[in-house]
């Protein structure tokens, strides 16, 4: 197995340690192996592939001190084909709170999810994809 290098900061490699600890893993290696798979595999539903998707993506961040709102209004415009909306709201004293809605082909929406995920200081990135092109709400009973 090969042997990889991480830079994380101590707060998480510490939450990292705990986790592990608590949930029975042998280790960091274990728990980063898992989460690896599982989010390499979020957007591997061969259900999902070639359909029409809705996908609903929230952002937290601490608009003090980064500027991970400018990189937000950055995406928005490169991919305006794909966002169908956004909204922006302030959270408590130091966050904000960006939602994106989006219209599109996994592949896209994915694209979109990552770059948000790599943007430096988002403090959280959450997401839902849902299929829109056989939307039937009386099927769902």
């Amino acid at each position: 197995m090969a042997v990889v290098s991480v830079s994380m900061p101590d707060e998480l490699l510490e939450r990292l340690d705990q986790f592990a600890e608590e949930h029975g893993y042998t280790g960091r290696s274990e728990v980063v192996r898992e989460a690896s798979r599982n989010l390499l595999g979020e957007f591997e539903d061969t259900r999902l592939e070639e359909r029409d998707l809705m996908g609903i993506i929230t952002v937290l961040f601490d608009y003090e001190t980064t500027s991970v709102e400018e990189r937000m209004m950055h995406l928005r415009h490169e991919h305006e084909d794909l966002v169908a909306s956004n909204f922006h709201s302030h959270v408590g004293d130091h966050y904000c709170m960006e939602l994106f809605v989006l219209e599109g082909e996994l592949e896209d929406i994915s694209t979109f999810v990552g770059k948000i995920r790599a943007t430096k200081d988002a403090l959280t990135v959450d997401y839902s994809v849902i299929p829109v092109d056989s939307f039937d709400p009386l099927a769902q009973g």
